[in-house]
């Protein structure tokens, strides 16, 4: 069988690593897109405490917590997962209370966040935090780093026979697709390997049909300009998020819990003396920048929950553009019977992403997909 996945997001990675699993010969289209999701994500995976009010992004979420600790085993590598927990913190603890009932009532149906516990003084875990904030404590939440778990999947997909085609993929209103040259070399981060046809543009020309049997489109915002050959108008639209990155020179912060205020900016400790601060919240279309403003967005916030990063040197900022389908939750499943589609993760990308792209290579199988995927299904399917 030859399946062809448009888009080398995590979702994208994840659909081709469970395809190339089970023997099928995949190609996976790099589009090069500018302000791709996963390169700019935090990499906070804590389900429990968000989406009240709707439950079918919140399972959704859940079993793309659920699904990590087996890809970490399978994997065999450090891809930077790690169960820190989540300090969920806020000035006046009445503030807590709303989600401490939220986590009480979900612990039965996910033992896995762990045994919510008081933190009186949050500064203890995590010690640029302000002294006058109070905390619960979530200790099965878990942090990773997208960008290497996103390259460990397309590695092992690649060691199993996948091919990387940097290009840009067309649909025809039939499901086929073609591949036309994107200038440049292999995008930064992609796996390199002399024995593969890796990050390489294809032949110059009008575009280079792939043969498939089955066409997954994982390109994250940009999917519904992809599939509109396809007769069909999907609503996903980009949501930009700027992320600030700091060192905190000597200080080890591999294990500092995450810090989720209940309004206000995140922050995560990293290896390398590291805190990443975000993120903003932007509908301003296809615009993947860094501005003034957003960093100063970033940077206030981040300093009114934490002044002790006040003296911090900024290492790096990252911009991504997170799809979002209007209508409500993911959007995945088949498009047409040759075509199946997988976006609309918003800000939980690194969390449900895995997850979601074996759901997309179990469609693209005819199988059965391990979650009931009729919430997130396409308005045609």
């Amino acid at each position: 069988m030859r399946v062809v996945v448009i888009g080398s997001g995590i979702v994208g990675a994840g659909a081709a690593y469970y395809l190339s699993e089970r023997g099928v010969s995949v190609t996976v289209v790099d589009g090069g897109y500018h302000g791709e999701a996963t390169q700019a994500g935090a990499g906070i995976v804590c389900p429990w405490v968000d989406h009240p009010e709707d439950e079918d992004w919140y399972r959704l979420n859940r079993e793309g917590a659920r699904h990590y600790p087996g890809l970490v085993e399978a994997l065999g590598e450090d891809i930077g997962y790690a169960k820190v927990g989540a300090l969920l913190v806020a000035e006046d603890p009445a503030d807590l209370e709303p989600v401490r009932a939220l986590l009480r009532r979900r612990h039965a149906e996910a033992p896995e966040m762990g045994d919510v516990v008081d933190v009186d003084t949050p500064a203890e875990l995590f010690p640029p935090l302000s002294d006058t904030l109070r905390a619960i404590l979530v200790p099965g939440a878990a942090r990773v780093d997208g960008r290497t778990v996103r390259d460990a999947l397309l590695a092992a997909a690649v060691a199993r026979g996948a091919r990387i085609r940097r290009a840009a993929a067309t649909l025809t209103p039939d499901g086929r697709v073609s591949a036309h040259p994107l200038p440049g070399a292999a995008p930064a981060g992609l796996p390199q390997d002399g024995r593969h046809d890796l990050g390489v543009s294809c032949p110059a020309g009008e575009g280079e049909p792939l043969d498939a049997d089955m066409v997954i489109v994982a390109a994250g915002a940009w999917t519904g300009e992809v599939c509109r050959p396809l007769g069909v108008e999907l609503p996903v639209f980009p949501r930009r998020g700027q992320i600030l990155h700091a060192t905190l020179e000597g200080v080890d912060t591999a294990w500092w819990p995450m810090v989720l205020p209940r309004t206000g900016p995140y922050l995560l400790g990293f290896p390398d003396s590291r805190v990443v601060i975000g993120a903003t919240v932007e509908d301003v279309g296809f615009s993947p920048r860094v501005t003034m403003g957003g960093l100063a967005e970033v940077i206030d916030a981040g300093l009114r929950v934490a002044p002790g990063l006040f003296a911090a040197t900024v290492s790096e900022t990252r911009v991504g553009l997170r799809p979002v389908y209007a209508p409500g939750p993911a959007l995945i499943g088949p498009l047409t019977p040759r075509v199946v589609v997988a976006t609309g993760l918003s800000a939980y990308g690194l969390t449900a992403g895995p997850v979601t792209g074996r759901i997309a290579a179990a469609l693209a199988l005819g199988e059965e997909p391990p979650i009931d995927i009729a919430p997130y299904a396409p308005p045609t399917a």
